[in-house]
């Protein structure tokens, strides 16, 4: 802008005109959007930074780790503590167990609260009220607290150590969150949408399938992470319930790197390390679903 057209703003307006992005004097809009990203990126690096540093340990001389001076940067780089730890007897016989049990959880727990998120949303029945209260109350439960009740119940029935038994347990504390939370989306999906596929000819099942379902898609990937999470980090449960070796989850295998003589650190943060991998590989996988719009085609052409 030059001088002339300077004036002449002056003149219409009776103020000097803002400088541009090109200028040196930044507009509110983008101080704010400055102060914002400055504030995300340290939130950020908060969080990101312990997962950074177990990677680094990970990767650090077995001399390195318990240094003085904390080592920010490892160099040189070092596989020894993946391959002690990956060394360790019975790895691959916990990782299918983990998954095994993580799975069953996460399918069993997305049909059950499926319907019963639908059957809660849609219908109405005596009682009603109070199983959801219900649900609310079950959540504030500590699961330390149901240690012994959860043991003295799968005992009875003939259920310690036995790979469903230890299912049936994180059911028992997955189903309430996620019936509460499906429910929530069900409740959002406007009744018309199913009225009108039930009008043009789709059976109940059908408009299930291909109208509610895809819109519950947000709701079905948030509860899924959590059934992963809460199967998958567990190991107060699996500990106490399983009791021999070859039934024992990764979690348990953990604990293994700790010994009455010594604690092999490197190893340990290794094998974390590896631990936290099918995690991050499932986020990544539902992360698109999980932030997707919960009506998102709702209305087609």
């Amino acid at each position: 802008m030059n001088e002339a057209d300077v004036h002449d703003t002056r003149a219409r307006t009776g103020r000097r005109p803002r400088r541009t992005a090109t200028g040196s004097r930044l507009t509110p809009a983008r101080r704010r959007r400055t102060v914002n990203n400055t504030i995300a990126v340290a939130v950020s690096a908060v969080l990101v930074f312990p997962v950074y540093w177990m990677l680094a340990t990970s990767l650090k001389q077995r001399g390195h780790i318990l240094s003085a001076v904390p080592q920010f940067f490892p160099w040189p780089l070092s596989l020894d503590n993946f391959a002690r730890a990956l060394a360790k007897p019975h790895f691959w016989v916990f990782v299918r167990n983990s998954l095994t049990v993580t799975l069953s959880s996460v399918v069993l727990s997305l049909v059950i609260s499926l319907f019963a998120a639908i059957a809660i949303a849609r219908f109405r029945f005596h009682g009603r009220r109070a199983l959801m209260a219900v649900l609310v109350l079950v959540q504030m439960v500590p699961g330390a607290a149901m240690v012994i009740p959860v043991y003295l119940m799968l005992r009875s029935i003939n259920a310690l150590d036995f790979v469903p038994g230890l299912v049936l347990t994180y059911l028992t504390f997955v189903l309430p969150f996620t019936v509460w939370t499906l429910r929530g989306f069900v409740t959002g999906v406007p009744v018309e949408l199913e009225e009108a596929a039930l009008v043009d000819g789709c059976g109940r099942l059908q408009m299930y399938v291909r109208v509610l379902i895809p819109l519950l898609m947000p709701g079905i990937v948030a509860t899924s992470i959590f059934a992963f999470v809460n199967a998958w980090d567990d190991y107060l449960f699996a500990y106490v319930i399983m009791k021999s070796q070859d039934n024992y989850t990764l979690p348990v295998w953990l604990v293994s790197f700790k010994t009455a003589e010594s604690v092999d650190y490197g190893a340990m943060i290794a094998a974390s390390t590896i631990f936290s991998l099918p995690v991050l590989v499932f986020f990544l996988l539902v992360q698109r679903r999980l932030v997707g719009g919960m009506t998102s085609g709702a209305v087609k052409g």
